[in-house]
């Protein structure tokens, strides 16, 4: 690696005038082009009429002629700094992808040996890298199929040699700005590909965003959160979102449920215990509260959480401290606490079930999370996250839904809610043999018995016979129930078509009706 600046006197039209083999004589050009050096050039004024750029243009140039590397650098001034490669390998440029905005890359008959393909394959390799650094290509004038080559592998542009620096300079200005507004617009489609999510939750209705503006603007603020929704809305995500966008974020978030568990298992699970503090007790055991310590502990089903233990948990909150089941010993902790629950705390706690000053202390700020069926424009979008998700679990072909199967998942009311659709979606998925979920293959709740499923217990050969039937007696159909012309449809022998007529049973009786009417086929589009 090698940096040094250079002081160029007399102005740039001077230089700009100079052919370039004038230039690759100048004091300093010649170099051993071996590796990559970074090249950066000291203070220039502009050349007059030349757009300038307020940050310097990354130029990777690749080129065998150290000389004619030097004199360009000179040349183009301090608006430029180069990383410089002698090799046409990608392999050997990758690490100044990130670098560079602009690759000049020089394929005339003296760097190449004659032979530019290589480099044809470098610009190959570099346009296929997404918002690719364009590529400028110098060339000798008298080779115009070469121009004509490198634009169709993807190169921005070419100039010819020797080139005039003034008409270089704007070529790689240009290539520049139209590769920053490349990224700016890569960047702006990611922004709207993150439109509708907050971290693991999604939702494009206004109460979803209302909810994630919210949830961004209270994370970062060390207070306590209470979520309040039903079963299923997806109140462990908020939380986890909200501790991934706090400053706790590198500390753990410690979960724990409150539902149905008796008031003592709560209590040791939650504060741990002393060696030999009840029987059983054969070693001293950390609680989650401790585990948690400058981290967030998530307590979902609050309301489950009994009286007696109620003014413990009051006192991790305002004393910051608590001790072990069997220990006298006081253990200060440093946590925010995010509660979840399905209960209105605040009539419990007009009922007595629920102390008053705790539920203040964990009701700082509330958030709300609707039921699904109260953002029905959001269906569509959870389930066709959850329909990608499966398929790549399963290994499934699973891309879409048909018609039908998204109309039931929109008109169903979702009393389970998100977790309910996202068991629908897998049950689907799995089911699913194609690209299309249809609406048989989703639980017979949601579906409304109004499909009938498809008989999926029938042995492989009485299978077959029947998708025979139905070819058979489709091409009959459409020919008119001529069996000369039904057999070259098919393209079978004639004989063959009358064996498999007798064979399946197939008769015409009156207007084109089957004399098995309980095996009758369906119309040439269902079978299609």
């Amino acid at each position: 690696m090698q940096n040094c600046s250079l002081k160029i006197v007399g102005g740039e039209n001077d230089l700009a005038a100079q052919p370039i083999e004038s230039l690759s004589a100048l004091p300093g050009s010649r170099g051993n082009g071996a590796g990559v050096r970074l090249l950066t050039w000291g203070a220039q004024t502009g050349t007059e009429g030349t757009t300038l750029i307020s940050e310097p243009v990354h130029v990777c140039f690749v080129s065998q002629d150290s000389g004619l590397t030097g004199a360009i650098a000179r040349a183009l001034g301090s608006a430029f700094e180069y990383n410089v490669g002698s090799e046409f390998e990608f392999s050997n440029l990758n690490e100044s992808r990130e670098w560079c905005d602009v690759v000049l890359l020089d394929l005339r008959a003296s760097s190449t040996q004659g032979d530019c393909e290589p480099g044809l394959r470098l610009i190959d390799s570099w346009c296929s890298i997404p918002s690719h650094p364009p590529v400028v290509v110098l060339y000798d004038a008298e080779n115009r199929q070469l121009a004509l080559r490198v634009t169709e592998h993807g190169a921005y542009d070419s100039v010819t040699n020797p080139p005039n620096i003034v008409e270089l300079r704007l070529i790689l200005q240009r290539a520049y700005r139209f590769h920053s507004a490349e990224k700016e617009l890569a960047q702006l489609r990611v922004s709207e590909r993150n439109d509708g999510r907050l971290h693991e939750l999604l939702g494009t209705a206004n109460v979803m965003q209302d909810l994630f503006a919210l949830a961004k603007k209270i994370a970062p603020c060390d207070v306590n959160v209470l979520i309040t929704g039903e079963t299923g809305t997806g109140k462990e995500l908020l939380a986890r979102a909200i501790h991934k966008m706090s400053s706790r974020s590198s500390r753990p978030l410690v979960a724990f449920s409150c539902a149905n568990l008796p008031e003592s298992l709560i209590e040791d699970e939650l504060f741990g215990h002393e060696k030999g503090s009840f029987t059983g007790a054969f070693a001293t055991r950390r609680g989650r509260v401790e585990a948690a310590d400058s981290g967030t502990m998530f307590l979902d089903e609050i309301g489950d959480l009994g009286l007696g233990l109620q003014p413990k948990l009051l006192r991790v909150l305002q004393e910051r401290s608590f001790e072990r089941l069997g220990s006298n010993v006081k253990i200060d902790v440093n946590i925010r606490l995010v509660c979840a629950t399905n209960r209105n705390l605040a009539t419990m706690v007009q009922q007595g079930k629920f102390r008053d000053d705790l539920y203040y202390r964990l009701n700082v700020v509330q958030m709300h999370l609707p039921p699904l069926r109260e953002r029905h424009d959001d269906i569509p979008l959870l389930a066709q996250h959850f329909l990608q998700s499966f398929a790549e679990r399963f290994k499934k072909k699973a891309k879409r839904f048909s018609q039908p199967a998204l109309r039931a998942l929109e008109e169903y009311s979702w009393p389970g809610n998100v977790r309910e659709l996202e068991n629908a979606v897998q049950r689907a998925v799995v089911l699913c043999e194609g690209p299309t979920v249809d609406i048989w293959q989703l639980p017979a709740t949601i579906r409304g018995g109004e499909c009938e499923v498809p008989q999926l217990n029938q042995s492989y050969e009485e299978e077959v016979r029947q998708f025979k039937r139905r070819l058979v007696l489709r091409t009959l159909r459409e020919c008119g129930w001529r069996k000369a012309e039904s057999a070259r449809t098919l393209r079978v022998a004639r004989g063959y078509l009358h064996r498999l007529i007798s064979q399946l049973g197939i008769q015409q009786v009156g207007d084109d009706l089957p004399i098995d009417k309980s095996e009758e086929a369906p119309s040439s589009r269902q079978i299609m």
